[in-house]
């Protein structure tokens, strides 16, 4: 199963308790739209969308449709905007110079509560989804115009505002979590059915909402309970395949969102790792974490598995121990769900005791995001999980990373690279293979 496979197989509809109010049926007009005829309601005639439609979001009789249908990214070769042509006879009414997109939002009625989620976006959670400056613009300004024409990805910058507000507003936390339940099942049903076909067109809307999906995963509350991997809820067995879904989308999208408006959200080279220098703590700490990989009572590829995972955590310690200052910190954390095999993933879903202890380390990193508040606490629930499955005597090898969360410890300083930082490892640490060999595009830029 490929990632972006288990990625869609995670993505199930969230449970909300918000329901819509239904109004009796007035009797159809009979210059109504189609849509309303079948629905056997009352059409306001208002143009260039009836309110009906624009209210549930579905294409107008009254609209006027040059577009056609958008080739897929893979094959064959991407056609520009510019390349399409109006479709002969399907105008009734006046033509309207802007291209009507058929999942674009029209602004019919106005939704007061959904102008205060987008208030609440562009004012105050973009700047909440990363620590690169240069990001903050793209999130506020042009991820917002991309949902305009894009009705799924609109309604994921609802559900990630609503999430936000839930966080700000504690007695008002179910409210905007129902909300943003809502908001988050409609755009999960487009995403689902249309992300294997990326389009040129729509590529960069998808990109952007795969990164809401994740901070999205992460923002929800998390479900009581002693379980590593749940059915239900945002756990790991869910957080890990969006994540590396989403660099897997990216991959697919590379030749068109990596020189498009988006670009910005990229971090370039972020997999590549030159200096490997670590505090002693972790240092030492991921050469005994080998050792125990070695020893392993498995067979050569779950071994093979469990140390390319550790050797892709040195890594990823590295990028943040020795990160510059204009590097993001939140795509420096996220490069180890990407680069772990999928075996790992696999010896992970069997609570296999060695897979657990590495991931228990995995939530150091975790820890270092816990200021952004979709982050907040998560490394410290993930370890208290992990606890909960493992028995002695392997509970022993999760006191170095339990003890450093428990005491709030960011042991891996965000500081710019610098002739004075830390220790560099020593030859034996060198011996395991620990420099980076990986190529790929950029990973995303702050969720």
């Amino acid at each position: 199963m490929s990632d972006l496979d288990s990625m869609l197989g995670n993505l199930q509809p969230v449970t909300h308790v918000l329901r819509s109010n239904k109004f009796p049926s007035d009797v159809a007009s009979r210059n109504g739209c189609g849509q309303c005829k079948k629905r056997r309601i009352k059409c306001d005639e208002v143009r260039p969308a009836c309110s009906n439609c624009v209210k549930h979001s579905i294409t107008c009789d009254f609209q006027t449709s040059n577009s056609q249908a958008q080739s897929p990214l893979h094959p064959p070769k991407l056609r520009s905007h510019g390349s399409d042509t109006k479709s002969p006879g399907s105008a009734r009414s006046k033509t309207i110079p802007r291209p009507v997109i058929s999942n674009s939002l029209q602004l019919g009625e106005l939704q007061m509560g959904d102008l205060e989620l987008l208030h609440q976006f562009a004012t105050e959670t973009c700047y909440t989804t990363s620590n690169k400056k240069d990001s903050h613009d793209l999130w506020r300004v042009t991820v917002c115009k991309e949902g305009l024409n894009n009705d799924f990805l609109m309604r994921g910058i609802l559900a990630i505002a609503a999430l936000h507000l839930s966080h700000l507003r504690p007695d008002q936390a179910h409210q905007y979590q129902n909300i943003a339940a809502s908001h988050q099942d409609k755009a999960l049903s487009v995403f689902r059915v249309n992300v294997p076909n990326v389009t040129e067109s729509n590529c960069h809307a998808f990109f952007a909402l795969s990164s809401l999906i994740v901070v999205y995963g992460f923002a929800s509350p998390r479900k009581p309970g002693t379980a590593v991997f749940t059915d239900e809820g945002q756990d790991s067995e869910d957080w890990l395949p969006l994540i590396r879904g989403v660099n897997s989308i990216l991959q697919q999208a590379w030749p068109v969102v990596g020189g498009g408006p988006l670009r910005g959200l990229l971090q370039p080279g972020v997999f590549n790792t030159t200096d490997t220098r670590l505090p002693r703590a972790a240092d030492l700490q991921l050469k005994s974490l080998i050792d125990l990989c070695q020893s392993a009572d498995a067979g050569d590829e779950a071994i093979d598995a469990y140390i390319e995972a550790v050797k892709a955590l040195r890594k990823c310690y590295a990028k943040i121990f020795t990160r510059s200052s204009v590097e993001c910190e939140v795509g420096t954390a996220f490069t180890w769900p990407v680069e772990v095999p999928n075996k790992f993933i696999e010896l992970l879903r069997a609570r296999a005791p060695h897979a657990l202890i590495i991931l228990a380390h995995y939530c150091v990193v975790l820890h270092h995001l816990n200021d952004y508040w979709w982050m907040n606490g998560w490394g410290a629930h993930l370890i208290e999980n992990i606890y909960n499955e493992l028995q002695d005597p392997w509970r022993d090898w999760i006191q170095w990373p339990s003890e450093t969360i428990s005491r709030n410890e960011k042991c891996l300083v965000w500081r710019p690279l610098s002739p004075e930082l830390g220790p560099t490892p020593t030859p034996g640490a060198m011996s395991n293979g620990m420099a980076s060999t990986s190529t790929g595009p950029p990973s995303l830029n702050g969720g």
